[in-house]
């Protein structure tokens, strides 16, 4: 039974959803917060607020004391930056997290991961991927490299004879109300006309309301076996093109204007601009990445089956419902 709860980036989209869920369950939450505006943040969630970021030692072996559970959502979430940002937040952050949850006899680690991991240099898009994908050993990116490397922490650290286990979820496409990231950049680059469907975006994909990963998250720490890896999901997959239509709908944006570039030029831009971008030293993001056009601009499908066989998950969201909610908000 769980009864106490430490919670890392609670203030980001997936920690601000998964407080209140825990609230709703009788758990009591402490959230890590690196400034005053995260502090807040938590604390209107329903967390008691741990000032402190993830190279914080001290920070976290108080905010962990006494805890059954640790959901760590922190990471840098990019698809370009410093490499050395990357091994600090993600990886060196997720081992610190491990390192201090075992220390204060905390019995479980949930970590957040994605299906990012799974892309590789010439490994083929995802149709149906499921857990038993193997990690790359060429990743395309710095965010797949970091959230894999991150993973086999993870994994590194499950020893369930000394009282520690560790379980990894990873979600698709989070999206929903809330968000703060996805949809404002996206609906921007439209009214920019910045935005292009690649490929006519006519392709499947998989998604994942935030409140459906928060469900997997707390079945995931309730239920799952020590050690394991699940995805979890909306259900059956939506054409990309569809759903990123109809979320753009709800901040009343139409995307009906938006041309297309074919993928080998969505390709071949990518990594041109990466290799200006690398050679020139310039500031800011290339426009596309490799790694970006392999997550929205083909086919990224994911079997969520173990999760509902051995968690008993099932999506507590519809697509229908939560695009009512962004619309209404």
């Amino acid at each position: 039974m769980i009864t106490r709860a430490f919670v890392t980036g609670g203030s980001g989209f997936v920690g601000r959803a998964l407080i209140p869920m825990l609230r709703g369950r009788g758990i009591e939450v402490r959230a890590l917060a690196r400034s005053d505006d995260a502090a807040r943040v938590v604390g209107t969630a329903g967390a008691t607020a741990v000032r402190g970021d993830l190279a914080d030692e001290a920070a976290l072996r108080a905010g962990l004391a006494g805890c059954d559970v640790v959901f760590h959502a922190a990471a840098k979430v990019a698809d370009w930056g410093p490499r050395a940002e990357f091994q600090r937040d993600t990886i060196d952050g997720t081992r610190r997290v491990a390192d201090a949850a075992r220390a204060a006899g905390v019995r479980r680690l949930v970590h957040v991961s994605t299906e990012a991991v799974l892309i590789g240099k010439g490994a083929p898009p995802m149709h149906g991927a499921d857990e038993t994908w193997p990690l790359p050993r060429r990743p395309l990116g710095l965010y797949p490299w970091s959230k894999g490397r991150a993973e086999e922490v993870v994994r590194a650290a499950n020893a369930p004879a000394a009282g520690f286990e560790t379980v990894i979820v990873r979600p698709r496409f989070i999206w929903g109300k809330g968000d703060t990231q996805l949809l404002p950049r996206l609906a921007g680059m439209v009214r920019d006309n910045k935005f292009v469907w690649i490929g006519g975006g006519r392709f499947p994909t998989s998604t994942t309301h935030v409140r459906n990963v928060c469900q997997g998250l707390v079945l995931a720490a309730e239920r799952g076996v020590a050690g394991e890896t699940y995805f979890v999901t909306d259900g059956a997959p939506i054409e990309f093109r569809e759903f990123v239509t109809a979320m753009l709908r709800t901040a009343g944006v139409d995307a009906s204007t938006v041309r297309s570039v074919p993928l080998w030029a969505a390709r071949l831009g990518a990594w041109l601009g990466e290799w200006t971008w690398r050679i020139g030293a310039l500031a800011g993001a290339p426009p596309v990445t490799r790694t970006g056009v392999r997550l929205v601009g083909e086919e990224v499908t994911v079997s969520d089956a173990k999760a509902r066989r051995e968690l008993g998950y099932a999506p507590v969201v519809t697509r229908d419902e939560g695009l009512a909610e962004m619309g209404a908000s």
